[in-house]
């Protein structure tokens, strides 16, 4: 029997519950984890509220960290008793154990801790996906991320750091701003309502940055988009905030000549080549202390809970449950 959380009905944090199931003996593709630790990513909440609709099974959640206690008749890798994490669909994480497609295992460093790795996965190849696909940060590049002191915010910063990129940041508080700084930002933007475009402005000359990464939403991709040089990159990645007005294209150009991304990580997931590329990236630079993250740990049944907090900004870095 495996305890999993599901989705009473879209809507709130409230609507997740615990209850048992049995789960089947996996096919002959798939493998059985033994689940240790269940990272936690706005893309869940999303989930829960309806706005990316679940399988019938109801169950949120794209990573996590465990052990394999099965095998189907066909898988000859991994095999049972290996550690492995996971990212993607299908989607259903939040649980103590569950099958899973063989293919969508990985192998974690040695010295890297359960926790710490589904802290980090998800939101560690999200930044790939960002970084090198949307637009490629390199040296000379000046960045502008959004939630810096979040978890996506943080590795973010540390990697577009580590790439070379100049990278100016926006927090809601002083505490936060710490935190930014401390994962590598340059310049940090205090206060939820700060006038962030004029600060980029003062910061880069009148130039802009080349890319911004909007995970905030709301009014607040209008004001991002002013923060960005012609032809430069503004990615819209989620919308923590609140719902996206309609963009006009006249807002984009001709005047302003720019471009607007809006990427998915599941998408980007979904292609097994791109899902290996991204996973061996990120677990290198979790190995070579390029990505770092201060976790914060819920047990599985509090669930809820992380959700709460997670979209009350009561947190900085990452959470996970622990089943």
């Amino acid at each position: 029997m495996a305890t999993v959380i599901r989705l009473k009905a879209p809507g709130g944090a409230d609507q997740l519950e615990a209850v048992t199931i049995e789960l089947p003996p996996p096919q002959d593709d798939e493998i059985r984890i033994r689940q240790t630790a269940v990272g936690v990513n706005f893309i869940d909440v999303y989930q829960r509220m309806g706005l990316y609709p679940l399988p019938p099974a109801a169950i949120p959640g794209v990573e996590a960290v465990g052990v394999v206690t099965a095998v189907g008749a066909n898988v000859t890798s991994p095999r049972i008793g290996d550690r492995v994490a996971y990212a993607g669909a299908p989607v259903g994480a939040y649980a103590s154990e569950r099958n899973l497609p063989a293919w969508r295992a990985v192998k974690p460093p040695e010295q890297v801790t359960d926790e710490v790795v589904a802290s980090v996965f998800v939101k560690g190849i999200t930044a790939h996906m960002l970084l090198t696909r949307v637009y490629p940060v390199d040296r000379g590049t000046t960045v502008l991320i959004h939630s810096a002191a979040g978890g996506l915010g943080q590795l973010m910063t540390r990697w577009a750091r580590h790439r070379g990129a100049t990278v100016i940041a926006t927090v809601g508080s002083e505490a936060k701003a710490v935190t930014a700084r401390g994962a590598g930002a340059h310049h940090v933007i205090i206060g939820r309502d700060a006038d962030f475009p004029r600060a980029v402005a003062d910061l880069t000359e009148a130039r802009g940055v080349d890319v911004a990464y909007d995970g905030v939403g709301g009014r607040t991709l209008a004001k991002t988009l002013q923060c960005v040089r012609p032809f430069g990159v503004v990615a819209s990645i989620g919308q923590s905030a609140g719902a996206i007005p309609p963009v006009d294209v006249e807002d984009l150009g001709p005047r302003r000549s720019l471009m607007l991304a809006r990427p998915s990580v599941m998408a980007y997931m979904n292609g097994p080549e791109d899902y290996r590329i991204a996973a061996d990236a990120v677990l290198s630079a979790l190995r070579e202390g390029v990505l770092q993250t201060i976790g914060k740990a819920y047990p599985l049944g509090d669930a809820a809970r992380a959700h709460a907090d997670l979209e009350a900004g009561r947190s900085s870095g990452s959470l996970y449950l622990v089943p």
